[in-house]
């Protein structure tokens, strides 16, 4: 009788040790992720303004978009820094700031331009570049510039002497988690789904956001972001030419190519799930080959395998995605990563 008094009394302590281990659990789970909140956010909030105005690099207060004349007569091309079939854009200063003037390059590509134009006025936030002015008389639009470039500079930017530090999967996992947030604002903005259309293959995919001086990510070109409304019954087509390759979601290929040539007309439009199906291949790229990166891998490897179904009604939202990525990393921040980690899988 003894015995089994004491063992209802260690039952109940045993419950309490695993629920506090739980609860534990959980705080610190909240914990890392408000820590990548506040990191993300702080460092950006310099940038957020009212609406119609902005404030960048060492500026005080929030200055309202540039318009024609300012454009015109305050901001100084310096040198070619892009060219692209839409655009060409320019290195430039405005009162001692460096910006990027964007300049349409041929009439036929207006209405992508414009298209662009429309969606960083509407988009503006810390998951957009920041909109300094336009001119759309002139087909101008002045950004803030961000001297490390595009995303597909990442792997050259972390080889230099300065930044060797930061070659290391926690950061790089971070602006994996950073692409993937950008793509669940476009999923859910403002304005409605919009799709990354500008994403047939990786070096294009990558050419649309830029690192920041901060090594954050941006979105940048928002030149096609057509919207999908299931209320509507409004699907896509990313251009009206036949895509090709592995990169682009089963979805986008032509349904037909065994029976009949491409025919824009007859081609089936989709949704929002081709962002999804892409993001194992740009985040496989993001998080490089260093120490470390290979167990993120494993961490990721059932979410990225939902990414990757052919159904595209199968693959999880792209809030889905975010929520593991945080919770993988909180899991390897807590577990605090070392080179035996990889012995033990």
């Amino acid at each position: 009788m003894v015995k089994a008094d004491r063992s209802r009394r260690e039952i109940p302590i045993v419950l309490v040790c695993l629920g506090a281990l739980l609860c534990g659990n959980i705080v610190f789970y909240l914990y890392v992720d408000s820590l990548y909140q506040r990191s993300h956010q702080q460092e950006h909030f310099h940038h957020m303004c009212p609406h119609g105005h902005f404030k960048m690099g060492t500026m005080k207060n929030c200055t309202p978009w540039l318009q024609c004349d300012a454009v015109r007569k305050e901001v100084r091309k310096l040198k070619v820094i892009g060219q692209g079939a839409v655009k060409q854009v320019f290195l430039s200063e405005w009162k001692g700031h460096k910006v990027a003037l964007s300049k349409l390059t041929g009439h036929d590509f207006q209405e992508d331009f414009l298209h662009g134009l429309e969606m960083l006025k509407a988009l503006q936030s810390k998951y957009v570049v920041t909109l300094v002015g336009f001119c759309v008389e002139d087909n101008a639009v002045v950004t803030e510039y961000q001297p490390l470039g595009s995303l597909m500079n990442l792997n050259a930017v972390l080889n230099l002497v300065k930044y060797q530090s930061l070659n290391t999967w926690h950061n790089r996992f971070r602006l994996a988690m950073e692409y993937v947030a950008i793509v669940n604002f476009l999923h859910s903005s403002p304005l409605g789904t919009r799709v990354m259309c500008d994403s047939n293959d990786l070096g294009k995919t990558l050419s649309q956001y830029l690192l920041t001086n901060d090594f954050h990510l941006v979105a940048n070109d928002l030149d096609a972001l057509p919207l999908v409304d299931r209320n509507a019954n409004l699907l896509i087509k990313c251009g009206h030419r036949e895509l090709l390759g592995e990169f682009v979601a089963p979805e986008q290929l032509w349904p037909h190519a065994k029976e009949m040539p491409f025919t824009d007309t007859l081609m089936p439009a989709y949704d929002e799930k081709t962002d999804i199906w892409k993001i194992p291949s740009v985040v496989d790229f993001l998080l490089g080959q260093v120490e470390g990166s290979d167990v993120v891998r494993f961490h990721l490897f059932d979410i990225h395998r939902e990414c990757k179904k052919k159904n595209s009604v199968e693959r999880p939202s792209v809030q889905t995605v975010l929520n593991v990525y945080k919770t993988v990393y909180a899991t390897l921040i807590k577990e605090n990563t070392t080179p035996g980690t990889r012995d033990m899988l």
